[in-house]
């Protein structure tokens, strides 16, 4: 690692971390690959990170998540002279002895410093990582020290609350830096404590998504959305939803269409529902909730013209995906009725069965499959008990005049 980053990991940091609004993670994906290749191992570790998943950078720019790749750009980061790399490759694990042999650092110590002065100048990334050195504990072995160091454990004890509690200052510069996670870390820190070492203090951690929105951050937007939505603050929490969607971050448009679909807490608006789930679902075709709801749209004609077969289409999709009961009495409803789909009683029984809250209909449907033998054996019994509990419904009564209980008490049908 430089004495400072080069000029590529500086607006490779910029546009994945400090402003994901730019919209240009994938350009600068490239860019950190072109630096990589050309010796920057600064740019190997960053690169690395990308790779790791949604816990490591946001994951609504879409990168690829390769583990093997991760660990072979982090080892390369610490060959190539990365600061940074050996303290990431440290606190993913992957900083083994032989691993360790190979960094040009005589020792932890001295790669943390150089990482620790560029915190110092100001990089938020570096802040981040030195601080993440305190909240995991790194600084144990960094420091090479252990329990064994102190002649009590009082003192071991005092040591580490001393060098534990130093992440809350740097987490506080990273994330006013543009680093999103230091927040998330510092939500943990005071929310939870540290074992019996660092006492909870829930009270510093009110506020911090709402900070995070305000200053931009996709996902804090989202995460403050859903605090507003939990206090049924519906209007607010449907501007920051909308506020995080417009970044890209995912989620962000269904949770909008909902709100508007059933008129909570605002003006109800089907058609712009709709065109919600619509952009979601142009996001992510297979977003299941998305699906769910347009597919309702379409069955009862909300905020679009009704339409049966996009409706069966749409929430199969989610059922079978989603692995999700949640549009079951839907589908069985078209399979009965053969709206939109070949009619198939066979289907419509497995979807009824899936159904595992009560419904008048649910009941209805089962009746009158058992009670003529669609799809299934004759079990006029077991029918008549299904359309017993529906008999407030005209459906169920008329269906019901079709049999009668001999004089024996067996139910059978009306000649």
């Amino acid at each position: 690692m430089a004495a400072v980053l080069s000029d590529e990991v500086k607006q490779a940091l910029q546009d994945i971390y400090y402003n994901v609004r730019t919209g240009r993670g994938k350009e600068a994906f490239a860019l950190l690959e072109k630096a990589s290749a050309a010796g920057d191992g600064d740019a190997s570790c960053i690169l690395a990170r990308c790779l790791c998943g949604h816990q490591y950078v946001w994951g609504w720019h879409g990168f690829p998540e390769d583990d093997e790749r991760a660990t072979k750009l982090l080892h390369k980061s610490v060959e190539q002279g990365s600061a940074l790399g050996v303290l990431v490759a440290l606190r993913s694990g992957e900083l083994t002895p032989s691993v360790q042999k190979k960094m040009p650092f005589e020792s932890l110590q001295q790669a943390f410093e150089q990482v620790e002065a560029l915190a110092k100048e100001g990089d938020a990334f570096c802040q981040y990582i030195v601080g993440n050195s305190y909240f995991w504990w790194d600084f144990l072995r960094i420091q090479n020290k252990g329990k064994d160091s102190f002649p009590s454990q009082a003192e071991f004890k005092a040591y580490l609350k001393g060098e534990i509690s130093k992440c809350e200052d740097w987490f506080w510069k990273a994330f006013r830096g543009g680093i999103y996670f230091a927040a998330n870390n510092l939500n943990q820190y005071y929310t939870k404590g540290d074992e019996d070492i660092i006492a909870p203090q829930p009270e510093k951690a009110e506020g911090l998504f709402k900070m995070g929105a305000e200053m931009g951050y996709p996902l804090h937007q989202y995460f403050y959305a859903q605090e507003l939505e939990e206090a049924e603050n519906f209007a607010e929490a449907a501007r920051w939803y909308k506020e995080s969607a417009e970044a890209g971050n995912g989620g962000g448009w269904y949770k909008v269409g909902t709100i508007y679909f059933d008129g909570k807490g605002v003006a109800q608006d089907e058609v712009y529902a709709v065109s919600c789930f619509e952009k979601e679902l142009a996001r992510d075709s297979e977003h299941i909730g998305s699906n769910n709801l347009l597919g309702k749209a379409y069955f009862y004609g909300r905020g679009v013209p009704q339409d049966y077969a996009k409706a069966y289409q749409l929430l199969t999709l989610a059922h079978d995906k989603g692995n999700t009961n949640w549009g079951v009495y839907y589908l069985a409803k078209c399979c009965f009725k053969g709206w939109g789909t070949p009619q198939d009683y066979g289907k419509a029984l497995q979807y009824l069965n899936e159904m595992d809250w009560n419904h008048w209909e649910k009941d209805y449907m089962l009746g009158v499959i058992y009670a003529r033998g669609l799809g299934v054996a004759e079990d006029i019994p077991k029918g008549v008990a299904h359309l017993q509990k529906a008999a407030s419904h005209t459906e169920a009564k008329e269906e019901l005049l079709n049999y009668k209980k001999t004089l024996f008490g067996k139910w059978v049908r009306r000649k």
